[in-house]
């Protein structure tokens, strides 16, 4: 091996343990929640909506041609949300905008993603996996108020 040969090596175990430390950090360091697949949970038939707690919530979303399901969710603000996930036809994507949430909807699989609404606002689902002819209309969305302002009747 020559000089050259193993300064490549090295450069590319360097990049890669650092990008493998990057990552450690970030889901650590920073609570990043990586998403997951979930192996031992059969996909669910029907959407649902579960409050587990005051400011926690369980989300089953089904994707299918062309829509998500359920298609308006209402939390207050401050809510974490474990969001699982499947489709009963194809493949689709699932994408949370202004969140860092990027999932596929798998036939036969769950996948799962925990995240936290800190702002009030209208969080747009979008399916980023193009699915057929309706796939520009795949949409849904999270509603994130305030639990104050509304009790006030605003």
């Amino acid at each position: 091996m020559d000089r050259a040969e193993r300064i490549a090596l090295t450069l590319a175990g360097i990049l890669t343990t650092t990008a493998f430390l990057g990552i450690v950090f970030a889901a650590y360091g920073m609570g990043v929640m990586v998403p997951t697949s979930i192996k031992d949970m059969k996909p669910f038939e029907r959407d649902t909506v579960i409050q587990i707690s005051d400011r926690h919530y369980e989300i089953h979303y089904i994707a299918r041609m062309w829509t998500f399901f359920p298609q308006e969710v209402k939390i207050p603000v401050g809510s974490t949300v474990d969001i699982y996930l499947t489709s009963k036809d194809i493949i689709h994507g699932f994408n949370i905008h202004e969140k860092a949430v990027n999932l596929m909807a798998i036939p036969n699989a769950v996948n799962h993603v925990r995240v936290t609404f800190d702002r009030e606002g209208e969080y747009r689902i979008v399916c980023h996996e193009y699915c057929g002819i309706g796939h520009q209309m795949m949409s849904a969305k999270i509603v994130v108020y305030n639990p104050e302002v509304e009790d006030e009747g605003g």
